[in-house]
């Protein structure tokens, strides 16, 4: 199995403690594109030039605007459509599908959390091979929405420092609860000032932001997935102090009363969203709010699960749209283990078409996941485009995404930082675990 393959390489790459990245001059490389998406624009460019130095672009244009530099490296990708490398917005890399022991939590069922049978390092060495797979699958950039510890602080270094391979991530540490509901692995808040400590916990302990389980059904059943799992008080404390350290802050609210809560608690995202009316998208468009929504992944569990909101994530994301809400791309994926809930890590690109098939435009889409969702996590100086100074971070198709995007469901080249990840175009690959 595709994980299991996986899992054997990170413990080879830890075994030998090299860079999987290995040893790497500075020389320039160049890559010649056939067709570019920047990320940012609504066509693609033809004949592209892009020149790297380092982890970063120095340079990109036309061909003939642009002088290649001696010795440089070249990478021919005029056959493919070069993008930037896709960002996901909401990430759980330690989440592996419904297991024996997820009681209460089977819907949300992160590895870490009491009364599964994973300990933590074992959890942690799966979402090691999530995070492999997301990259090799073109995911350079990845928020990832809570561990229910701070193990993701130590997957997020260990990546950052070449020990394993895996996109840049975000982390969230322990995510927030109201002391109602929501999932038992995030941490309780039960007051302003208990909100303020945590966040400044949660920070101290490696978060790069703060993630609040602001919606849960058992909160108020008659309020359904709309039901807060906190006070207004309570959300607005949290979403100040974070504020106030610099930090963004991502709120789960699902429906009803809980996302208009977060609206007015000024979240800077609304995630997973599934039910949301037009007053609420008029707030959210008028305060630059950003939303995702994993429709897939609802999709999925609309089939095996009679799920009853799979309609209304749908309704609620063409409303969006309309209105020009600031919409990142989401997946919400289930690791390599366990029966399927949703979309597997090295699997979320499929997510692409659901957006078509809802409304977007291949280009829209393909923002939500560039442009759009670098903007959203705050990281728009360093990545979401093809400009200069920016990490040379890229995915190429050999057909066309702006025609078809489930082309990016079968990637075939992707560097991070300017190394390649992998070439199926040309039969080039890392030197995973090697100096």
């Amino acid at each position: 199995m595709k994980w299991q393959s996986a899992i054997g390489f990170a413990l080879l790459a830890l075994a030998l403690g090299g860079s999987w990245l290995g040893a790497q001059d500075q020389k320039a490389v160049v890559i010649l594109a056939g067709q570019l998406f920047d990320g940012k624009s609504d066509r693609l460019l033809s004949n592209q030039v892009i020149v790297i130095r380092g982890d970063r672009i120095a340079e990109v244009g036309p061909a003939g605007t642009i002088t290649i530099p001696a010795g440089a490296q070249e990478i021919d990708l005029r056959m493919a459509t070069v993008l930037p490398g896709l960002i996901e917005a909401h990430n759980h890399m330690f989440k592996i599908g419904d297991h024996p022991g997820a009681g209460a939590d089977a819907s949300v069922p992160l590895v870490i959390q009491p009364g599964t049978p994973f300990s933590t390092p074992y959890a942690t060495l799966l979402a090691s091979v999530n995070a492999r797979l997301d990259l090799e699958s073109g995911f350079t950039t990845a928020r990832d929405l809570s561990s229910g510890g701070t193990a993701d602080v130590d997957l997020r270094n260990a990546i950052n420092e070449g020990i394993i391979p895996g996109p840049r991530m975000l982390v969230a540490t322990e995510g927030l609860r109201g002391s109602i509901a929501g999932p038992r692995y995030f941490h309780l808040v039960d007051s302003p000032y208990e909100g303020r400590k945590q966040v400044r916990i949660q920070l101290k302990n490696g978060a790069d932001f703060i993630k609040i389980y602001a919606a849960g059904i058992r909160a108020n059943p008659d309020l359904g997935y709309g039901a807060p799992t906190m006070t207004p008080e309570e959300e607005h404390a949290i979403v100040d102090e974070a504020h106030r350290q610099g930090v963004r802050v991502a709120c789960t609210a699902h429906a009803g009363v809980a996302v208009r809560q977060s609206i007015q608690a000024g979240c800077d995202s609304l995630e997973l969203v599934t039910d949301i009316d037009a007053e609420s998208i008029r707030m959210v468009v008028e305060k630059g709010i950003f939303m995702t929504f994993g429709l897939t992944i609802t999709k999925i569990q609309a089939k095996s699960q009679n799920f009853p909101m799979a309609e209304l994530s749908k309704a609620s994301f063409q409303r969006a749209l309309k209105a020009g809400v600031k919409i990142a791309f989401s997946v919400n994926a289930t690791g390599a283990h366990g029966k399927q809930a949703g979309p597997y890590h090295g699997e979320e690109a499929v997510e692409f078409a659901t957006m078509v098939e809802y409304g977007m435009t291949p280009l829209q889409a393909i923002r939500s996941a560039t442009s759009v969702g670098a903007e959203n996590i705050g990281w728009k100086d360093r990545v979401g485009s093809i400009e200069k100074g920016k990490f040379a971070d890229f995915i190429a198709a050999s057909g066309n995404p702006a025609n078809d995007v489930t082309e990016l469901e079968r990637v075939k080249f992707v560097m991070k930082g300017g190394q390649i990840v992998r070439n199926d175009l040309t039969g080039s690959r890392s030197n995973l675990g090697r100096r």
